[in-house]
């Protein structure tokens, strides 16, 4: 499978850290530092557009590292970019610690997996097959 993209940023195109990596890194794309305040969220652009092939979505997540050590994380994570999506990339970060933090440029703020997805076709039924759980969920098994 082939992902074409046009490099608007001024840095290589994601990359995966290892060669097991599940993610490929996002870059901030910027012409000055963003400083993210507590609590606010801010959409960065990385200078990435990708034309994926039908039946794949590519799923933006956050950075563990940047998450543990500064509290910023991806606001609607994973977020989901379709296949037929031309526009730039932009990751909405937000900082959930109690101190500013500043996004440079070239800074990699959230990772980018591929994956494979299928739109079901649904059914209308009046009765669901019975299971163990049944109806069961939000911690219904205990702590």
């Amino acid at each position: 499978m082939k992902v074409r993209f046009i490099n608007n940023s001024h840095h290589p195109l994601p990359q995966y850290a290892t060669p097991h990596s599940a993610g490929m890194d996002l870059r901030a794309n910027l012409e000055e530092p963003i400083t993210l305040w507590p609590m606010e969220r801010k959409l960065i652009p990385t200078g990435l557009r990708m034309a994926l092939p039908p039946g794949y979505e590519a799923q933006v997540r956050p950075r563990s590292g940047l998450a543990l050590k500064h509290g910023v994380t991806v606001l609607n994570t994973p977020g989901t970019i379709d296949a037929d999506y031309r526009g730039e990339i932009g990751i909405i970060l937000v900082n959930l610690s109690q101190e500013p933090f500043v996004i440079n440029d070239g800074e990699r703020i959230a990772q980018m997996v591929i994956a494979r997805h299928e739109q079901p076709e649904l059914e209308v039924v009046e009765v669901l097959d019975e299971t163990e759980r049944g109806e069961g969920g939000f911690g219904h098994t205990g702590v």
